[in-house]
């Protein structure tokens, strides 16, 4: 397959290198730095940009003050499937938020669950337990769940993470303000010192993020939560059917587009361990990118820059480059840029050629000594960011082939 793909590349370069010299070098110039500037932007020229919007906005601004003691009456969904061997922690560390008796409700959801996962939570009467035989997904789970919530806010969580004790009242003050209508929570990624490319490269990638979330509610709102730890308020939680593949970005998205917004609470986090292998990282990648090309075609309004203009620059710049022009213009990118020193090109061309060449190579060895457990962590962040890219082309595979189901596939965890 590799060598496949050397050869189209080749083939493709020594064509370019036959047409008029002057009219294909403007226009493989144009298409390299075009490029160059899509992968920039979608990594980090989009983070920089935001940073600069924040600090600007903060010179005319200053941003609405939180009420600490704000503490409405809220329901704690955990969605859960088999997680015998993690769930009695998951209880406890329920138990031992911080908030005022008698205000928060708990609703455990176990359909389709074949181990003994609600014979555990059975034990604690303190909780709701729903649990049917049949198993439809997490989001028919929520769904059900939600025609048991009689409280003003819900706050969904996984059942693999432990939540900090504070996190109930973080997310909750919030809510203060009438023009919230969701509050996503920080994801964090439990590493270690002898941690494998899949921890350290999804550490790092959710520590990034974090940062981009931040940012992003503080210009306007969040784009999209994430599942491991997200609110809404009840009243506007919509039932988008039960084949959604990433329901919590649909989810809080719609709900920006009806002119609420979602804000950041880095206060209130979700830990979970990394995955153990890039294995069980891909499967959930893969499934993510392709519930990104599901959700564009759901969210297609927000494309209309007129109707949402800030939303629709966050949407676009923060997550759908990623998923769609960015993996092809590594393509791109690669290709001219060998094209251009074929045809012969000054110095820059040369070394952007080296720089890519080492990169890739870079994440080659990186793939290399992840598979023989050896821990050189330089070289994870190549493999990682190459790793992603690749899930974005398996995960529309699976979108165009209608492949990826919305039941969540248990993921091993360290």
């Amino acid at each position: 397959m590799f060598f496949c793909i050397v050869k189209i590349i080749i083939d493709y370069c020594t064509r370019l290198v036959q047409v008029n010299y002057f009219t294909s070098m403007i226009f493989l110039k144009i298409l390299f730095w075009a490029s160059l500037f899509i992968v920039f932007y979608s990594y980090l020229g989009y983070g920089i940009l935001l940073y600069l919007l924040v600090k600007i906005k903060r010179l005319f601004r200053k941003g609405k003050a939180t009420i600490d003691g704000f503490e409405p009456p809220v329901t704690l969904v955990v969605s859960a499937y088999n997680e015998e061997g993690f769930i009695k922690k998951k209880v406890e560390n329920t138990f031992k938020l911080q908030y005022p008796k008698g205000k928060l409700k708990l609703i455990f959801v176990t359909d389709g669950s074949t181990d003994s996962t609600p014979d555990i939570i059975r034990g604690f009467p303190e909780i709701n337990l729903l649990h049917e035989v049949a198993r439809k997904g997490k989001v028919a789970a929520m769904n059900r769940a939600m025609q048991f919530v009689d409280t003003p806010i819900v706050i969904f969580s996984d059942a693999n993470t432990l939540l900090n004790e504070d996190c109930i009242k973080q997310i909750a003050k919030h809510y203060a303000d009438p023009m919230v209508g969701g509050v996503a929570g920080e994801k964090k990624v439990a590493t270690g010192d002898s941690e494998k490319a899949s921890g350290a490269g999804e550490g790092l990638y959710w520590k990034y993020e974090s940062l981009l979330k931040k940012l992003d509610s503080e210009l306007y709102s969040v784009v999209g939560a994430a599942g491991e730890l997200f609110s809404v308020r009840t009243s506007l939680y919509e039932n988008a059917g039960e084949n959604l593949i990433i329901e919590d970005f649909v989810m809080s998205l719609k709900i920006c587009m009806k002119g609420y917004i979602i804000k950041y609470e880095p206060g209130a986090f979700a830990t979970e361990d990394s995955s153990p292998s890039m294995k069980e990282e891909q499967k959930r990648k893969v499934r993510i990118c392709a519930g990104g090309f599901q959700s564009m075609i759901i969210l297609r309004e927000l494309f209309n820059v007129f109707k949402y203009p800030v939303l629709s620059f966050q949407f676009i710049s923060h997550r759908v480059l990623r998923w769609t022009l960015s993996p092809i213009c590594l393509i791109t990118l690669l290709i001219t840029n060998i094209a251009i020193v074929l045809k012969g090109s000054n110095f820059v061309y040369q070394a952007l050629l080296t720089c890519q060449i080492l990169f890739y190579l870079s994440a080659m060895a990186g793939w290399y000594f992840a598979n023989k457990e050896v821990k050189v962590k330089m070289l994870f962040v190549p493999y990682y960011f190459l790793f992603m890219n690749i899930s974005v082309f398996m995960g529309f595979k699976r979108f165009i082939t209608k492949t990826q189901s919305v039941l969540w596939e248990k993921s091993a965890r360290k």
